[in-house]
């Protein structure tokens, strides 16, 4: 099952979002600590309320909280862009344990039909460089790549 975070999801929320700082912190720790998360709780509890900002969770057949998926919706306007609403996928994590559940494809199926449902013109996220696992799952879902961020660490 996946709907809407609500505050009794927090905790293991929390937790994963730890597994996803590790598995940041192992390709850049020049950039990210281990054992961290990006969100506090309250900080959760904002985010959860924003219905700009939705949080879905899957719940697996045991009745765990297995994944989650953060999103933004954003209103993409400029003078040389043509309007559009688009859906980030800021976060998506599926528990270590339940891997192998298709909890990540059900989480993903289920953002693109909420974006669809909401006019959203297209759904981006970002993969970090040597996170492998996560970018052949994208494209096996069928994500391209629209545009390539570069850097200098000076």
């Amino acid at each position: 099952m996946i709907r809407r975070a609500i505050k009794e999801d927090a905790d293991r929320i929390l937790e994963l979002l730890v597994e996803v700082c590790n598995v940041h912190a192992k390709l850049r720790a020049d950039l990210f600590v281990a054992g961290g998360t990006k969100y506090n709780k309250e900080e959760l509890y904002k985010i959860m309320e924003d219905d700009n900002k939705p949080v879905f969770v899957c719940i697996n057949d045991k009745g765990i909280l297995a994944g989650y998926a953060f999103c933004v919706v954003n209103e993409v306007k400029g003078d040389n862009l043509v309007s559009h609403k688009n859906l980030y996928i800021d976060d998506i994590c599926v528990s270590s344990e339940c891997r192998r559940e298709h909890v990540g494809t059900k989480l993903y199926e289920h953002v693109i039909a909420f974006a669809k449902s909401i006019g959203c013109y297209n759904v981006t996220l970002n993969v970090w460089e040597g996170n492998d696992a996560a970018r052949k799952f994208y494209e096996n879902c069928g994500m391209k790549v629209q545009k390539t961020v570069l850097e200098t660490v000076i």
